[in-house]
């Protein structure tokens, strides 16, 4: 037997609040019946919350777009605003454009693609996602990153990885500085495997880039009182 295979249902964002778009995407979401919103015009807070469901958007969007968000597989054809895939649970977001500051901050699973530049502090305190940049990063990325991997094909700004914990990163141009317990270590085939498995979907190949890898040194893990004994 032959399932159907639901069609495409239409939204146009113009004369919609926020609210209204949302609580269209939660009842489509709950038959999971894919959608495609018009005329976004940079609306912040599109799609979030939302579990079960493929959404393209047809726009730049703004601040927050996909956020709290769980099996949601997400495309934008335009620019979308800071935080993009806040807390994203599971799923795929998938930004053919640039992004402002904080993506992917906290995500927990799933995968956030950039496909150009992300701005300061790109997957900040990230917690077990994948976000992958084709282009450069901001400042201060990966601070406090906690778990996941984040791939950068392009430069990455001061203070990588400052106060990271756990995770992995590689950085595939040039790195302006480190921050605190932050360290370079040699990749391993391992590591390039990885990456070109990773980055083979958006056909780019990790050969054509010298990938570096930053991980934590785990010099702040403890506390030492005989480094302040003479203070």
């Amino acid at each position: 037997m032959h399932q159907t295979v639901p069609q495409q249902t239409l939204i146009d964002c113009a004369n919609l609040t926020t609210r209204e778009i949302n609580q269209k995407l939660k009842a489509l979401a709950s038959e999971s019946i894919p959608t495609k919103l018009l005329n976004p015009a940079g609306r912040h807070n599109l799609a979030v919350g939302i579990t079960q469901i493929a959404i393209s958007i047809a726009g730049p969007v703004g601040y927050y777009c996909g956020g709290l968000s769980d099996n949601i597989n997400i495309e934008v054809f335009g620019d979308c605003g800071w935080s993009v895939g806040e807390n994203l649970m599971s799923g795929n977001i998938t930004i053919h454009g640039n992004a402002s500051a904080n993506a992917a901050a906290s995500a927990h699973g799933g995968k956030i693609c950039i496909l150009g530049n992300a701005g300061s502090r790109a997957g900040i305190s990230l917690k077990g996602a994948t976000l992958i940049v084709t282009g450069n990063v901001g400042y201060s990325s990966a601070f406090m990153m906690q778990q996941g991997c984040m791939i950068v094909c392009g430069n990455a700004g001061a203070n990588l990885a400052d106060s990271i914990y756990e995770g992995t990163i590689f950085v595939g141009g040039e790195i302006n500085s480190l921050g605190a317990d932050a360290k370079l270590e040699p990749m391993s085939d391992a590591d390039w495997q990885f990456l070109e498995h990773e980055l083979a979907a958006l056909n780019i190949s990790a050969k054509d880039y010298n990938f570096k890898k930053v991980i934590c040194a785990k010099q702040l893990y403890h506390f030492k009182a005989k480094d302040w004994a003479n203070y």
